[in-house]
């Protein structure tokens, strides 16, 4: 998920087209680094961009990870990805470090402490024996194109048919035509409908749908305590339990022998 919204920036970032450089390697940090970071050895996972009309000056870098704070506007992002990316290498005992200036586009570099564990054995795959069961058809809304093709895969690969809308609008044009689905999974922030009142438009309409709402952990305003939530960002095992639950049934993480492919 921390490449993925790193990745998004970037693309938005080139608005006339440009290249997205993803790169990784082990790098020995020295004290003074531009991470601040312990002397040693880490992983540094870089996401650069060529964003030439857009890169960030001084005082925008400043705020960068601060929660909230974009430069996308309206309802074009939420201020949260960097944020997201910085507290989780923050976690980690790592960092986040951002070179970018106007006119020569933004690199962001994601520094990670090497571990000394020693590699364990790789996992062994298991194939299902029987075709994976069906758990019906599932709209899926988000206004990030990126993220709504994520989590389509998760549902696809948990035994639903996805159905996908970019926004509410669109998903209660769906809703209006008849289009059939068992499951509404929403993302909440997004603009003009937003995922709550379009539950609420859904569970009105068609009384026996599950819904599951998502949203980031900053994100309460307007939101319906009573709709199940789902946080994120999230793994494809934190979709599939709570999908369980609103089919009230018990669920179990496969244990690490026995996982499928991603």
């Amino acid at each position: 998920m921390a490449l993925l919204n790193l990745s998004v920036n970037a693309r938005d970032a080139m608005l006339e087209g440009g290249t997205i450089r993803i790169s990784v390697g082990m790098e020995s940090v020295a004290e003074g680094h531009r991470s601040k970071l312990p002397a040693g050895h880490y992983l540094c996972l870089s996401v650069a961009d060529t964003g030439t009309g857009t890169g960030m000056d001084a005082a925008t870098l400043a705020r960068a990870v601060e929660p909230f704070f974009s430069t996308k506007g309206v309802g074009k992002g939420t201020g949260l990805g960097l944020s997201m990316v910085h507290g989780l290498a923050s976690q980690l005992n790592g960092a986040l470090t951002i070179q970018s200036a106007p006119g020569l586009g933004t690199s962001v570099e994601l520094w990670l402490p090497r571990s000394a564990a020693e590699p364990a054995a790789g996992l062994r795959i298991v194939e299902a024996a029987e075709a994976r069961q069906t758990r019906g058809t599932a709209l899926l809304v988000d206004d990030e194109d990126l993220v709504r093709a994520s989590t389509s895969y998760m549902l696809a690969e948990l035994g639903y048919r996805v159905v996908e809308a970019a926004c509410g609008e669109e998903a209660m044009q769906r809703v209006a035509s008849g289009e059939p689905f068992d499951l509404l999974v929403t993302d909440h922030l997004m603009p003009g409908i937003n995922g709550t009142d379009l539950a609420r438009m859904v569970r009105t309409s068609r009384p026996g749908i599950a819904i599951l709402l998502v949203s980031g952990y900053a994100e309460r305003e307007g939101l319906d305590p009573e709709l199940p939530r789902l946080t994120k960002p999230f793994r494809k095992s934190e979709l599939a339990a709570s999908l369980a639950q609103l089919r009230g049934e018990s669920w179990d993480e496969a244990p690490a022998a026995e996982v499928s492919a991603p």
